[in-house]
C-alpha cells in the first residue's frame, strides 16, 4: 500500500483545472520528484496535499486514511509536513526559535496562538530543537536572528521547522533554488540523509541536476494533467517531456 496517494486530484479556479485529474503514488522510503513547467501545477498540487487548498474533486489517502478536506495543521499531525517555496521565517527570532516555533505550530495550534503565547520552552523541547540544528548543519548559528542568516542557510532552517514536526513524508518546495552549486549539493545531500533516516520525500524543484541525481522516480506535470512518471533516465529521454519542458539541452545534463 503506498504512504500517499492520489486518485483523481483536481482544483478548479473558475474555469481553469490548474490540476486535473492527477493520480500519484509515493511509497514509503522513495524520493519522487515531481517536475513541470511554470504554471503546470506544482505548487497547487502540494497546495492540495497539504490541505492549504481544497480539491474540486478527488481524493487523498494518507497511509490508508482518506485526508481529503482535512485542516493543514490536522494532516501536520499525521505525519504529513510541507515547507514552502518562499522561506517562510520569523525573521526576528533566532534560528532555535524558529525550529522550536516550527514544531508548536504543527502540533495543531495555529500561529498567532503560537506567536501570542511565548515562554520559556521545556528542556526537552530544546534539546530536541538543539539535535535538529545539529542535524541540518545549523548548530553554530542557533543564536543568530533568522534574517541574519545568509540565504542558503535559510533555506534550510526552513528545513529545519519541517523536521521538528517529525514527519513521515516531508513535501519539499524548491529546497534548493537561488543557491550555487555547491550549496545545492549540500541540500540534496541532507535530502538523502533525511531519507537515510526513515522519511519519505516528495519534492518539486526546478534544478534538473539536483533532481536527477537524487530522485529514484519522477513524476512531471504539464497544463495540471500528469504527463509522464518513470526513472530520471526514463523521463529525461522521453520526447513529451522534452517538448513541454526540459529541452534536449538540459534532459541530458
Amino acid at each position: 500500500m503506498p504512504l500517499l496517494e492520489t486518485r483523481d486530484l483536481t482544483r478548479l479556479f473558475g474555469g481553469l483545472a490548474a490540476v486535473n485529474g492527477v493520480d500519484l503514488t509515493v511509497d514509503k522510503g522513495e524520493i519522487v520528484g515531481l517536475i513541470g513547467p511554470n504554471g503546470a501545477g506544482k505548487t497547487t498540487c502540494f497546495n492540495l496535499l497539504s490541505g492549504f487548498l481544497r480539491p474540486t474533486r478527488g481524493s487523498i489517502v494518507f497511509d490508508g486514511e482518506d485526508i481529503t478536506g482535512l485542516r493543514p495543521h490536522q494532516i501536520a499531525a499525521r505525519g504529513l509536513v510541507r515547507t514552502f517555496q518562499l522561506t517562510t521565517l520569523f525573521q526576528e527570532m533566532t534560528a532555535l526559535e524558529n525550529v522550536l516555533l516550527g514544531l508548536h505550530l504543527h502540533s495543531g495550534k495555529g500561529p498567532r496562538q503560537v506567536l501570542f503565547s511565548r515562554r520559556d520552552f521545556p528542556a526537552d523541547e530544546i534539546a530536541r530543537g538543539r539535535d535538529v540544528l545539529d542535524f541540518t548543519g545549523l548548530a553554530a548559528h542557533a543564536h543568530q536572528l533568522s534574517r541574519n542568516l545568509p540565504h542558503g542557510h535559510q533555506r534550510v532552517l526552513g528545513i529545519a521547522m519541517a523536521l521538528a514536526a517529525e514527519p513521515r513524508l516531508l513535501l519539499l518546495d524548491e529546497p534548493v533554488t537561488g543557491m550555487n552549486l555547491d550549496e545545492s549539493g549540500r541540500v540534496m545531500d541532507l535530502v538523502k540523509t533525511i531519507r537515510s533516516r526513515g522519511t519519505t520525500i516528495l519534492l518539486v524543484e526546478h534544478n534538473m541536476k539536483a533532481v536527477m541525481g537524487t530522485c529514484e522516480r519522477i513524476v512531471v506535470l504539464n497544463f495540471g494533467r500528469k504527463l509522464a512518471e518513470g526513472t530520471p533516465s526514463h523521463v529525461s529521454t522521453s520526447p513529451e517531456v522534452i517538448q513541454a519542458y526540459l529541452g534536449t539541452g538540459v534532459a541530458h545534463a
